[in-house]
């Protein structure tokens, strides 16, 4: 059996934005890439030829399949929570959802954002940090959900950070990390994935030379969470130490 990844984010184009080495090299690599996507992004900024909510969720939805085709994602999902709500949502609701996911799909890692809400400091990236790190630890226990699928105990969490600020902007609080990821040799793959969501094109030239020219050659991430005590040490691989 293949390793297994599952990406949590919050709105299509989060998966190149964010996470695009990361997964681009786990899928070169073999393993067996998964993508939730929350909302569909229908409250975006940019709107593409949209002129309703509705028709810019319909082709976002459209975007973000063609990015996960290029990163090489397996499976990808997008659930029905409204865009820049999730901090009204269920939490109980939602959590659920993704545990109910985490045990069909059965990962041995995850990956989120962490609680800062990434370097745009976006509520729905905080929140999705919130339930995914529920999630993680209650697909495994018994009290939690338990007519929601056999329970699985993932081996790894991890949060999505950063080693830098964005002039001008209100910074986030970053936290520290434990893992950096040589993602040069992806990186045109992730601009790629990145051209992909042409309703965010404006982003795109905005956030090309500004974050990837400079930043775009590692990703860093904080392992959150794991089953097995150990300390917080450096490193390349986000499956050291993974049981297949």
């Amino acid at each position: 059996m293949p390793l297994r990844l599952l990406c949590i984010t919050a709105h299509p184009d989060d998966e190149c934005f964010a996470f695009g080495g990361a997964l681009a090299l786990a899928a070169q690599r073999g393993v067996e890439t998964s993508l939730i996507c929350i909302t569909d992004g229908s409250a975006g900024s940019y709107r593409g030829t949209a002129s309703t909510a509705t028709e810019l969720g319909q082709l976002r939805r459209t975007e973000l399949a063609a990015s996960c085709k290029l990163l090489g994602i397996h499976h990808h999902e997008v659930l029905d929570y409204q865009d820049g709500q999730l901090e009204f949502a269920s939490f109980s609701n939602l959590a659920g959802d993704l545990v109910q996911r985490i045990r069909l799909l059965r990962p041995h890692v995850i990956l989120t954002f962490g609680g800062d809400g990434a370097i745009n400091t976006h509520p729905d990236h905080t929140v999705t940090s919130g339930v995914a790190t529920a999630a993680f630890h209650w697909a495994g226990h018994p009290k939690r959900f338990p007519t929601l699928g056999d329970l699985h105990t993932p081996q790894g969490l991890y949060y999505l950070t950063t080693d830098f600020f964005i002039e001008g902007r209100h910074r986030h609080i970053p936290a520290p990390w434990t893992h950096t990821l040589d993602v040069a040799s992806v990186l045109p793959l992730r601009l790629e994935a990145m051209k992909a969501h042409t309703t965010q094109a404006p982003l795109m030239e905005r956030a090309g030379p500004l974050i990837f020219a400079k930043h775009g050659n590692t990703e860093h991430y904080l392992l959150a969470a794991s089953p097995t005590p150990q300390p917080a040490t450096q490193s390349t691989n986000l499956f050291e130490g993974v049981v297949e």
